[in-house]
């Protein structure tokens, strides 16, 4: 008996030894994403919605705004760990030195980045002494700019009227302003309101010049290189996920946007989404010769003096 005893308690002792060496659960990993009302971000919301995220062991925190603005202040300053910005954004910090690391291509726009215009202006020569509203800084800036360039004009031609781009749609289906440039869902929105509204120039006349990019924080990404391989593996898993569930995909983004599904039902075939293959191809080949072309059309605008090193600003390395 006594032995049993002793057997019974070497078994117990052993398994609380057991339970103290036991590893304690970790915490996820909190990072925070700047992001905004913009459907190539679509796969994060996605993402967030299937609990991806919690999947790899990370807590995101997507934080939404508005204008680019105020997203580029935040990434710069500190407060987002990684943002969604449009390419030729992603370049001017770089220029203006913010430390960062542009480790995913996420979308190019084609039809999805638009020039529209009211009944009697049909081409970009039409909007000479026109009102025309866009946001200053953002990619509407840059297809203004790129069509103007294209046709032989400048800014000096037209009469700017800088407004936020969830705005511009609604100054010209108010009667504000004669021609707007804006993006999705705004596009689809403008033009369901008025039938005389029409699309005259979209990002498809220069395939790529219109883009986004995931960035990191230069210092975070050197600090976390696994957390930032995960949040890739997120983004992989999102998109498979959107490939396989379009229409649920699209909800779920379509509500994240502060739209209808039916409002949208065009707009997501202007916008190209790239996976984690595409994107171990793209970064280390043609989106290197792309992004140099967004850079000199940005520098020729004045959004920068000097063109910086792309190579240093662009690391493939975590998608290895």
């Amino acid at each position: 008996m006594r032995a049993f005893r002793l057997f019974t308690m070497l078994i117990l002792l052993s398994l609380m030894g057991i339970g103290a060496c036991s590893p304690k659960p970790t915490s996820p990993i909190k990072v925070r994403i700047g992001t905004q009302p913009w459907i190539g971000y679509g796969p994060w919301w996605i993402a967030q919605e299937q609990g991806m995220f919690t999947k790899y062991g990370l807590e995101a925190e997507l934080v939404d705004f508005v204008q680019d603005t105020e997203v580029n202040a935040a990434f710069a300053s500190g407060e987002m760990d990684a943002a969604n910005l449009a390419t030729h954004t992603a370049i001017k910090l770089f220029a203006n030195g913010v430390d960062l690391k542009v480790v995913l291509l996420e979308d190019a726009s084609f039809q999805a980045d638009a020039i529209l215009a009211v009944a009697g202006i049909n081409t970009i020569a039409d909007l000479k002494g026109k009102g025309v509203a866009y946001e200053e800084g953002s990619t509407s800036d840059l297809l203004l700019n790129y069509a103007l360039t294209q046709n032989g004009m400048h800014l000096a031609d037209i009469i700017p009227v800088p407004m936020p781009a969830s705005d511009a749609g609604a100054a010209l289906i108010a009667g504000r302003v004669e021609v707007a440039v804006t993006y999705e869902p705004y596009i689809s929105a403008a033009l369901a309101e008025n039938q005389d509204v029409k699309v005259i120039y979209t990002a498809g006349e220069r395939p790529g010049l219109i883009s986004d990019v995931f960035v990191v924080n230069g210092k975070f990404a050197r600090e976390n290189p696994e957390v930032v391989k995960k949040l890739l593996e997120v983004w992989g898993e999102a998109l498979s996920f959107y490939n396989s569930n379009p229409e649920e995909g699209q909800s779920i983004i379509a509500k994240a946007v502060g739209s209808s599904l039916e409002e949208l039902a065009t707009a997501f075939d202007g916008v190209r989404f790239y996976d984690l293959a595409a994107n171990q191809s793209e970064l280390s080949g043609s989106f290197m010769e792309t992004i140099q072309d967004v850079a000199e059309v940005s520098q020729s605008i004045g959004l920068f003096e000097a063109i910086p090193d792309l190579k240093a600003m662009v690391d493939p390395s975590f998608l290895k």
